[in-house]
C-alpha cells in the first residue's frame, strides 16, 4: 500500500491499545496503518492504561457517539498503604499508611457500597474543563479548583485477587465513571489509602464478544495483503445491536437521502437502524407520528 494515498475505508477496528501509548498517537497508528482518509476513537484511555479502544473509521465517526455513552469492563489494581498525587502509579506516592488486617468478609463489606448508583468527584487529573483549561493542567501548576459529583453505576465490582498490599478487581461501569477515583474511595474506606498501579479497559459494550488487535498483528497482516488487513474490521451497524430495525426499498431510500420524510407504518422510534432489500445498512432514522425522518445516514456503503 502507498504511504501518503488515503482510502474512504469504513468500518470500526477494536484496537488493544499498548502501555505507554496516548489514544491519540494509538489513533494516529491505526489510522495510517489503514491509510484511512478518516478516523476517531470512542473514550480515551490514559497512557499508563491497555486495552479496547475503539477506532472508527469513515463513516464509522457517525455512529461513535453511541460508544461514548456505553458501559465498560476495567481490571485494574489498587496498592494499599498510599495515595499518589494523580491517582495512579506516575504520580508521587504520599501519604504511607499501615494496610489493615482485612477479613474477606469486611473487605465485601467496604467493596459493596461501591456497587450500584453512587457518587463521585472527578480527579483533578482528568481532562474535565474549567473556564476552558484541561483540570491536569490546573492540577500541574499545583491547583485545585471544586468539581460537581456526578453521579455513575458500578454494575459489578468483584476482587480477582488480593495480596499483602494490592488487591485486583473487576469493574463494570457506565460512561463517567473513574477507575482511579474508585479506587482512591475504596482505599480510604479501608483506612490506608490506594492508587491505581495498573488498569486495563477489558471491553467496550457491545463489543465484548469480538476480537481487539494489537497494532504489531495489524502490521503484520498489512505485510500480507489490504484484504487480509481490512477483514479485521467490524461493520458500522456492530456498534448499533440495541437499536430496532426495518427494511425498506430503494425507492424510499433515495427519499431518505434527498432529507425528505417518508409515510412509515412502523412503530414510533427515536431512532432506527435502515436497511435496503440486499442488507445494506443506510443509517439511522426516526420513526414518530407514521413517517420517517432521516437523521443519521450513510455517504456510502457500510464496509
Amino acid at each position: 500500500m502507498s504511504r501518503h494515498r488515503f482510502r474512504k475505508l469504513n468500518g470500526i477496528l477494536l484496537l488493544d491499545k499498548a502501555l505507554g501509548v496516548s489514544s491519540n498517537k494509538a489513533l494516529q497508528d491505526a489510522r495510517f496503518l489503514f491509510q484511512a482518509e478518516k478516523a476517531g476513537h470512542t473514550g480515551s484511555l490514559d497512557p499508563l492504561a491497555s486495552g479496547m479502544l475503539p477506532v472508527c473509521f469513515g463513516e464509522a465517526t457517525k455512529v461513535s457517539a453511541f460508544l461514548l455513552d456505553s458501559d465498560k469492563r476495567y481490571v485494574t489494581t489498587a496498592t494499599l498503604g498510599y495515595v499518589s498525587t494523580t491517582g495512579d502509579a506516575e504520580g508521587e506516592k504520599l501519604n504511607p499508611r499501615s494496610i489493615p488486617d482485612t477479613s474477606d468478609a469486611e473487605l465485601e463489606a467496604v467493596l459493596v457500597q461501591f456497587r450500584g448508583g453512587i457518587s463521585q468527584i472527578p480527579p483533578m487529573y482528568s481532562a474535565l474543563k474549567k473556564d476552558g483549561q484541561p483540570l491536569y493542567k490546573l492540577a500541574r501548576q499545583g491547583l485545585e479548583v471544586e468539581r460537581a459529583a456526578r453521579d455513575i453505576t458500578i454494575h459489578s465490582l468483584t476482587v480477582l485477587e488480593r495480596t499483602e498490599n494490592t488487591l485486583t478487581l473487576d469493574v463494570v461501569c457506565s460512561k463517567g465513571t473513574y477507575i482511579r477515583t474508585l479506587v482512591e474511595d475504596i482505599g480510604e474506606r479501608l483506612g490506608c489509602g490506594a492508587y491505581v498501579s495498573m488498569l486495563r479497559r477489558e471491553s467496550v459494550d457491545p463489543f465484548g464478544a469480538f476480537r481487539m488487535y494489537r497494532l504489531e498483528e495489524l502490521r503484520t497482516l498489512a505485510e500480507q495483503s489490504v484484504e487480509a488487513l481490512d477483514a479485521v474490521l467490524l461493520p458500522l451497524d456492530t456498534a448499533l445491536p440495541h437499536l430496532p430495525a426495518i427494511t425498506v426499498d430503494d425507492a424510499v431510500i433515495t427519499r431518505l437521502r434527498q432529507g425528505q420524510k417518508v409515510r412509515t407504518d412502523h412503530e414510533a422510534a427515536e431512532l432506527m437502524r435502515i436497511y435496503s432489500d440486499f442488507g445494506e445498512f443506510i443509517g439511522l432514522c426516526e420513526s414518530t407520528h407514521g413517517v420517517l425522518i432521516p437523521r443519521r445516514l450513510l455517504a456510502y456503503s457500510s464496509l
